[in-house]
């Protein structure tokens, strides 16, 4: 059994492919117990997006808690783990943790996170930003939060929309200096011949 654990937590922002691909990477690596929580409005993107139904996703995890339960072991500080992703972040999800509404078990777990001075990554989705966002990010940076929106970097030439998400999940693994091989290392600029 895995000796390290790590939240995942699926909001409804667009952009589930982000928390499936990191739960399908974490389960393959076999390093890391997964613990997921998916929102009501999440399980609504999982099938939109992805024509995923719930129990394919909860299938990817180790363990699953309901978004409702409050009481599940993730929410207690004693809950010993590496941090916790939310991918994708909802603006809703984002100020409840930047205002410290622990409304739901996603929330909750986030503050937990924060105040046991673990990492937290919100890959918030949205665009453009208004100001309630902005100051919501930089509140969440200012606890020790990492605000880390899933934008695509095409230095690798990427050739797939597969390839921009693996290039983002292994952009956030490496926060966690979790080793994969989803994408090349940068290794300078090349040359002109």
């Amino acid at each position: 059994m895995p000796n390290k654990r790590l939240i995942i937590a699926i909001t409804g922002a667009t952009g589930a492919v982000y928390g499936v691909r990191l739960l399908q990477v974490l389960r393959d690596s076999g390093g890391i117990e997964t613990h997921m929580v998916v929102s009501d409005a999440g399980v609504l993107s999982l099938h939109q997006e992805l024509d995923m139904a719930r129990k394919e996703v909860e299938a990817l995890a180790h363990v699953v808690h309901h978004v409702r339960d409050v009481g599940a072991s993730i929410a207690s500080g004693s809950f010993q783990s590496e941090g916790m992703i939310v991918a994708p972040c909802s603006m809703k999800t984002l100020a409840s943790v930047a205002h410290g509404f622990s409304d739901n078990l996603i929330a909750r777990a986030a503050d937990v996170v924060l105040k046991e001075r673990r990492r937290l990554v919100l890959m918030v989705r949205e665009t453009p930003f208004n100001l309630a966002h902005l100051r919501n990010m930089t509140a969440v940076t200012e606890m020790g939060g990492i605000i880390f929106p899933p934008l695509p970097g095409f230095y690798h030439r990427p050739q797939s929309i597969a390839e921009l998400v693996d290039h983002t999940v292994g952009r956030v693994l490496d926060l966690f200096s979790i080793s994969h091989a989803l994408t090349p290392r940068w290794s300078g600029i090349k040359q002109e011949q």
